[in-house]
């Protein structure tokens, strides 16, 4: 599985950003795709993830202000009341048969 990611930049404290991720290649029987961050010295976090039977999981510190959506082709977040915190580095996640697939990451500032 190919994850291209797409939709990162510069957003100011208050704003909205939609990250896409598209799966291709051998996407038969992927289970869940999800979203992670990242920042510099810290550990990859969760940031939403959705499964083929379409349940959410959101990250506490997203719930109402991110939203996940897909159809198990491609990905989404839309992230809205975007905050300073927010800045990080975004990857996508496929899992498929018990085996995970990384994106390569996007850049998202939250910057006045």
């Amino acid at each position: 599985v190919q994850l291209l990611e797409s939709g990162g930049g510069l957003v100011q404290p208050g704003g909205s950003l939609t990250l896409s991720c598209a799966a291709s290649g051998n996407i038969l029987g992927i289970a869940a795709m999800g979203w992670y961050r990242q920042v510099p010295g810290n550990q990859r976090d969760l940031v939403a993830v959705i499964t083929s039977g379409g349940l959410t999981t959101h990250a506490e510190s997203v719930e109402g202000r991110f939203n996940i959506s897909s159809d198990m082709k491609t990905v989404n977040l839309r992230m809205n009341m975007m905050k300073p915190e927010d800045t990080a580095v975004y990857y996508c996640n496929v899992r498929r048969f018990g085996l995970e697939c990384w994106g390569q990451g996007t850049q998202v500032t939250v910057s006045s």
